[in-house]
């Protein structure tokens, strides 16, 4: 073996090297030089000893693995527990991160994301170890924490309310400007803008991504009148 080869050709330039160093000390004796020698001899009986043991043990590593299934055949086998292909493992796989990223990125409706999930949940498919977690646990977990505003909430007026500050109510929009929206919602009932009246039951609808960004931009470029 080339193992063997290279750790003998180490020990007996751990040898040659030693007796060189003994053979230029002058002041060894004969017998301190055969002592010498005798300990290194023992020594490498003992590598040698060591290295017939390791070798063996490589060996039968090597018997061992070569019984072994490949990685491929073991996978083949596990698909096939629950009754799927490679071709079904990568289909699932392509659909697992397709509602990982619409689940990541809140993609309404929820109920529909619930679904899927459910569907992946019931496929055989999901029991194998590269997706269970993933399906049974963290996409559950996230959905459970994905809250879902009312796309209409219902607010009555107050005595002192005007569409302003029921605009600028952190659970509506949180920025007065948006009170257009509020007054487009409510024209049955709201003929002026500036008046509204107690028990006047006004919907509140949530504001798209777009109005969001219009408003805030809105509230950001507002420069109040200097006072007079």
């Amino acid at each position: 073996m080339k193992f063997n080869r290279i750790s003998l050709s180490v020990l007996a330039l751990i040898l040659v090297f030693s007796a060189s160093l003994f053979a230029q000390d002058k002041e060894m004796t004969k017998e301190e030089w055969q002592n010498e020698m005798t300990s290194l001899t023992a020594k490498k009986a003992d590598l040698q000893k060591e290295l017939e043991t390791l070798t063996a043990e490589v060996n039968e590593l090597k018997k061992t693995s070569e019984g072994l299934q490949s990685y491929e055949d073991c996978q083949k086998d596990l698909y096939a527990v629950v009754g799927a292909t490679n071709d079904d493992v990568a289909k699932f796989q392509s659909e697992l991160d397709a509602l990982t990223a619409q689940i990541n990125k809140k993609q309404m409706p929820k109920k529909d994301r619930q679904a899927a999930l459910d569907a992946m949940k019931a496929s055989k498919i999901s029991a194998l170890p590269a997706f269970y977690d993933q399906v049974h646990n963290v996409l559950q977990r996230k959905l459970d924490a994905w809250e879902v505003k009312p796309e209409v909430i219902l607010y009555t007026v107050v005595k002192g309310d005007n569409l302003w500050n029921i605009a600028k109510k952190k659970e509506h929009y949180g920025n007065g400007f948006a009170w257009p929206k509020i007054y487009n919602a409510n024209r049955d009932q709201i003929k002026n803008p500036d008046l509204i009246y107690p028990k006047q039951v006004f919907k509140i609808p949530n504001l798209t991504d777009e109005e969001k960004a219009k408003y805030n931009k809105i509230r950001a470029n507002y420069k109040p009148a200097p006072a007079q």
